[in-house]
């Protein structure tokens, strides 16, 4: 594909090589990392901080951000390049150009297992040993992979793609264009048990699971359901590997929590809420809106909105700076407080 083809099919540049010379126009077979780059690929240049990239890269386009000295380092090698506020966003579409995951045409392989009593939709393709059991309703455009599992009265949206092996439990409603990877368990039973003097007797599960549009799921990641009501992601959350969400959460809308994310039950939280990984959170407590946990952050307690929080028990990020600062230096105190009190003791 040529430059200016990308060019034309971004349709997002502000300024780009092309205006300056037509004859830069080279052919690009792909995307590549900046500082792996080969001739014939396309990279980007993401601030300040990976600039010098721009005189050693071999890529043979570059996104860069609206810096004109960039610009001008790239004409300077013969480098075709588009400039964005967004490089990296811009990098992710032109990605999407060379390559689409993995979509097998649609079929109902002879080896499926599908209740009659299950409604598919238009253009579905479901593979090898698939087991869909009784009253799920599947949309059209579905993919869902070999070996998945979905149990009774399910819903699955379109454009949804369920990846090989995972579990989607009874009443789970899917919503459209979300994608859970293999392994994930989606409304699967929560943690219920009421303690009594002879032992733990079970509280059967009788909530669902709700997904909203465009959420994804990573490989083996949890998202339980409660013994009433519902545990629900909101429209566009990303759920990153190994993640556990326990029953009865509520999570909003453009979430993004990394590997190894815990939250125990009855968890709220917000829109635009990041979790990096290793986060734990405790039964109950609240995440405001735009909220930032680091990892391995364990928060027992609210978190207002728009706050960012470090360590265990979590603390306002600044703060635990200062303390860690004052954490680095107690064998240095600890020393002058012996000095000072063996010059009292004398």
């Amino acid at each position: 594909m040529k430059f200016s083809e990308i060019v034309q099919k971004l349709n997002l540049a502000t300024s780009h090589s092309l205006t300056a010379s037509v004859a830069t126009d080279p052919e690009i077979t792909g995307a590549a990392p900046v500082d792996e780059a080969a001739s014939g690929t396309i990279s980007y240049i993401e601030g300040a901080k990976f600039a010098s990239h721009t005189a050693s890269t071999n890529a043979s386009a570059l996104i860069l951000p609206l810096d004109e000295s960039l610009q001008a380092q790239c004409d300077d090698r013969n480098i075709a390049w588009i400039a964005a506020a967004d490089p990296r966003l811009l990098f992710a579409e032109t990605i999407a150009l060379f390559y689409q995951p993995f979509r097998p045409a649609s079929e109902i392989h002879p080896s499926a297992v599908v209740h009659p009593s299950a409604e598919i939709g238009e253009n579905v393709y479901i593979g090898p040993h698939v087991v869909i059991q009784a009253k799920v309703k599947i949309a059209s455009n579905v993919c869902i992979h070999p070996n998945v599992v979905i149990y009774p009265d399910g819903e699955i949206g379109e454009g949804t793609v369920l990846h090989a092996n995972c579990v989607i439990h009874e009443r789970t409603r899917i919503g459209a264009n979300c994608v859970i990877h293999s392994g994930a368990a989606i409304g699967s039973e929560g943690f219920g048990f009421v303690p009594t003097a002879t032992g733990w007797v079970k509280m059967e599960q009788s909530g669902c699971t709700v997904l909203e549009e465009g959420v994804e799921v990573g490989c083996n990641s949890t998202i339980d359901r409660p013994a009433v009501g519902e545990t629900r992601i909101g429209q566009n959350t990303k759920i990153d590997n190994l993640v556990h969400v326990g029953h009865g959460c509520q999570v909003g809308k453009n979430c993004a929590f990394a590997a190894h994310v815990g939250m125990a039950g009855g968890v709220k939280i917000g829109n635009n809420v990041i979790l990096a990984g290793q986060v734990g959170i405790a039964n109950q407590a609240k995440i405001g809106d735009g909220a930032i946990a680091t990892a391995k952050a364990g928060i027992h307690s609210d978190v207002p909105a728009g706050a960012i929080v470090t360590g265990v028990p979590a603390i306002p990020h600044k703060l635990f700076l200062k303390a860690a600062a004052v954490y680095n230096r107690l064998p240095e105190m600890y020393q002058s407080l012996r000095q000072i009190q063996r010059k009292l003791d004398r």
